[in-house]
């Protein structure tokens, strides 16, 4: 249904959380998951929110974790760069690190990983783009 994202973000926006990254999946069987990312300090304001728009807007549901975090590449050249992706998920790979969720922008990739593994995906990361 048209505007259910919009109706989630205002009222997020209006609770004052800051929201982040957002993915959105292809729609099957009527149903659609969005994810998205926000501070540690607005989790629990978003989570409520949420919980508090699930009856109007029929979500079968809310999750949220805690435990997650955000490494990201980013760069102005990136877009005429060939395989900075592939670089990046690799090494997160080659790092035992998985992925919960990718976004990416003409500037900028991120990947959403378990916050014990910031860390060492960032420096693994730095290894791999020479900037250690």
């Amino acid at each position: 249904e048209p505007g259910l994202a919009a109706k989630v973000f205002r009222t997020l926006a209006d609770a004052s959380v800051n929201v982040d990254m957002i993915v959105q999946n292809v729609s099957e069987r009527d149903r659609t998951d969005i994810s998205f990312t926000v501070p540690l300090e607005d989790l629990e304001v978003a989570t409520a929110t949420c919980e508090g728009l699930a009856d109007d807007l029929a979500f079968s549901g809310v999750m949220a974790d805690p435990d997650l975090g955000r490494v990201s590449v980013v760069g102005a050249g990136m877009a005429s760069n060939p395989g900075v992706a592939a670089t990046m998920f690799e090494t997160l790979a080659e790092n035992d690190v998985n992925i919960e969720m990718i976004a990416t922008s003409p500037i900028r990739i991120s990947c959403v990983i378990a916050e014990e593994d910031v860390d060492r995906a960032t420096v693994a990361l730095h290894t791999a783009y020479g900037l250690d």
